[in-house]
């Protein structure tokens, strides 16, 4: 069965294929913020963005790092990196939104 994913998903340890399964979870967990936005907006009929769709940004944003990180792609590395700004900066004005409100 090993050498069969080994050889799936490209890759010649067990060590790279961990770190596959490490980046499949982490498409996966960015992939989840878009079916809840969707879920979201379909129960109210417009186009809303839940806080639990910027937690799986920013998860599944530095799981995608790290592989990019390990695999040394620096398109991946920079265009991940961005966009783990951007989710923390939502996420920071959303409790501050929340602090100010209380």
């Amino acid at each position: 069965m090993i050498d069969w994913l080994l050889s799936v998903f490209k890759v010649t340890t067990t060590g790279e294929l961990i770190w596959v399964a490490v980046g499949l979870f982490g498409q996966l967990m960015f992939t989840m913020r878009f079916l809840l936005q969707w879920i979201a907006s379909e129960r109210q009929k417009k186009s809303v963005i839940p806080e639990v769709f910027w937690w799986f940004s920013i998860s599944g944003g530095l799981i995608l790092f790290a592989y990019a990180c390990y695999r040394a792609d620096p398109v991946f590395i920079l265009g991940q990196s961005f966009g783990v700004v951007i989710y923390a900066r939502n996420l920071w004005l959303l409790y501050a939104e929340k602090r100010q409100n209380a």
